[in-house]
């Protein structure tokens, strides 16, 4: 199929934590590209499904909770998600979840949670959907999501932090071995974004001033700030394109 560089008219996508804020958007800019996507979550995405069946695209939603994702299990998402859609060539690794406590008081139980989800569900997830785009031969796409933290410590945040700047390192580690097969592994990493994550922040007068006043863009990220990004490293105007982290930030990082 000749397609513009842009468009996904054709492919397909399977997008995790899509039911709302981020993974969402992501979700229904694969989908305004021409992308059939399938949307995993913990809960029911039906407000993202009915939007991307909207736009005339297929959708179909897969409840599903990422902690304790194994290879096996990671396998058997993928294996639903091409049963469901045809074909997969496009795996974006979004869903995560965060704790805050400080350091001295942080437990166990929150580090590992954190980690299992955020950082050892999308090793699996890129591992299975991998295979599957070698077995079927003709490349394909993977997108991990990360985070500022990738690039900076943060506060109150060990385990968020540890396991998005994994994320990153794991997104360089896969994109070294796997561009030889055709495989574009890269990562997108929002800044200070309008999400659940943020809400504790935000209201917070004096920290969200503090963030604001960093952002040369003086705003927010809206979770639609992201579409573009994902378009384009899910399309053929990327496909030189390996190991990359695209940070979407306002300008965070250049201040």
């Amino acid at each position: 199929m000749n397609r513009g560089l842009f468009d996904l008219t054709g492919m397909t996508a399977l997008v995790t934590g899509g039911a709302q804020g981020i993974g969402a958007a992501l979700a229904i800019g694969l989908a305004e590209a021409g992308a059939d996507v399938a949307v995993v979550d913990q809960q029911t995405a039906e407000l993202t499904l009915d939007v991307i069946r909207s736009l005339g695209r297929t959708a179909v939603g897969i409840v599903r909770d990422l902690a304790g994702t194994t290879p096996e299990s990671a396998a058997a998402l993928i294996e639903q998600s091409v049963r469901y859609l045809g074909k997969l060539d496009i795996c974006v690794n979004n869903a995560g979840i965060i704790r805050r406590a400080p350091a001295l008081e942080f437990s166990a139980a929150d580090w590992s949670s954190v980690l299992d989800v955020n950082l050892t569900s999308a090793f699996f997830l890129a591992q299975a959907a991998a295979r599957h785009f070698v077995a079927r031969g003709g490349g394909g796409k993977i997108i991990n999501v990360v985070s500022m933290l990738s690039f900076q410590g943060g506060l109150n945040v060990p385990s968020y932090t540890a396991a998005k700047s994994g994320l990153a390192g794991v997104t360089r580690a896969l994109a070294n071995e796997w561009a030889p097969l055709d495989i574009n592994v890269n990562a997108i990493a929002p800044g200070y974004f309008d999400t659940d994550v943020t809400a504790g922040i935000r209201a917070d007068a004096t920290r969200e001033a503090a963030v604001l006043s960093r952002i040369p863009a003086n705003r927010w990220g809206r979770p639609e700030d992201l579409k573009g990004a994902v378009v384009f490293l899910a399309s053929d105007a990327s496909r030189y394109v390996h190991g990359a982290i695209l940070p979407v930030d306002g300008g965070w990082l250049a201040r």
